[in-house]
């Protein structure tokens, strides 16, 4: 059985009865004014974090999301775009396409708001999205690049760049590794399709992001997921897998690299009433200015007293020297 064949296995299961612990960590419900969840949503949220943030949203936005699941990140980001069509859920299961579109139509029930045309639930995959190209304002998935293998993740992350408009977003959270996973665990095509052993490193994720195009990728949290304990898994020691939140903004690429922030900043505190370093970035005086770690790196060069730098916080909450 192929990894593709074990995914497509481990979420028809999922969407015939809800899984337990499947990809998802501990937490509480979205509130949202005027937002009522179907209790099945919450049960068969298969993530590992969040999405759908107000502050991504704009109003007549088209939206994709891959990966439909119980509905909820597609609920989610209808009650932002309010309209027939507005969203477009992408899932290769028939179960779980009809058990969340099932889930929508209760949805439609609790939400008088709410109608199920807001969505439209279609046939397709990540590899090969039925998406026209440059359609799309706004796309996510949430705990599904990190099941596929180096090839496949980057056909991926460029089907998501091509059906994305010039500054289109991309919002992503996956499982990440600190260190390269053990041949014996990449190649369990179980375990990978439970995501747990197909998880890049976050060099390598952001790496493969960054080769797909886009010039701009926010890291917006990073926390712990799940540990591979030595024992069940046959480690040398345990290893601590953490999920990532990225967002990947469809800019061209500058001519000295993709801007990637981390949560890094920059201070001037010299005499000045600001600090220019000649390649566009103007720093006010004593106040911690967000830059991208390109930035960051280049101001460190300089070996100025006058610039305090901070280390990545990988929490990035918007700003910024690009």
């Amino acid at each position: 059985m192929s990894y593709h064949n074990a995914v497509l296995e481990l979420y028809r299961d999922a969407a015939l009865q809800p899984a337990d612990n499947l990809c998802c960590v501990p937490s509480g419900p979205l509130h949202l004014p005027g937002l009522v969840v179907p209790d099945i949503m919450h049960e068969m949220n298969y993530g590992c974090g969040s999405t759908v943030h107000w502050g991504d949203m704009r109003a007549g936005a088209r939206m994709l999301y891959v990966g439909v699941g119980g509905g909820l990140e597609a609920l989610q980001l209808a009650y932002f775009s309010r309209r027939a069509g507005g969203v477009v859920a992408v899932d290769p299961v028939p179960e779980m396409r009809q058990r969340a579109a099932a889930n929508l139509a209760l949805a439609a029930e609790l939400n008088d708001w709410f109608d199920t045309s807001f969505v439209s639930i279609v046939e397709g995959d990540a590899l090969s999205l039925p998406i026209d190209n440059e359609s799309i304002d706004f796309a996510a998935q949430n705990c599904l690049f990190n099941i596929f293998a180096a090839d496949d993740l980057q056909r991926a992350l460029a089907e998501m760049h091509r059906v994305l408009a010039a500054g289109g977003k991309l919002v992503m959270s996956d499982p990440i590794t600190p260190k390269p996973l053990p041949g014996h665990l990449v190649d369990n095509e179980r375990l990978r399709a439970e995501c747990l052993s197909g998880c890049q490193t976050i060099e390598n994720y952001l790496a493969a992001i960054a080769d797909a195009g886009f010039g701009t990728i926010e890291v917006r949290s990073r926390r712990p997921y799940r540990v591979l304990d030595a024992a069940s898994y046959s480690l040398a020691a345990d290893i601590m897998l953490e999920t990532i939140e990225v967002a990947c903004i469809k800019t061209p690429v500058p001519s000295d690299g993709v801007c990637i922030f981390t949560g890094r900043t920059a201070t001037y505190t010299g005499p000045d009433a600001a600090f220019d370093d000649g390649k566009g970035h103007t720093l006010p005086r004593n106040m911690p200015n967000a830059i991208c770690d390109k930035t960051a790196n280049a101001l460190a060069a300089l070996d100025s007293r006058q610039l305090l730098l901070t280390d990545s916080t990988w929490h990035y909450a918007g700003g910024g020297c690009c």
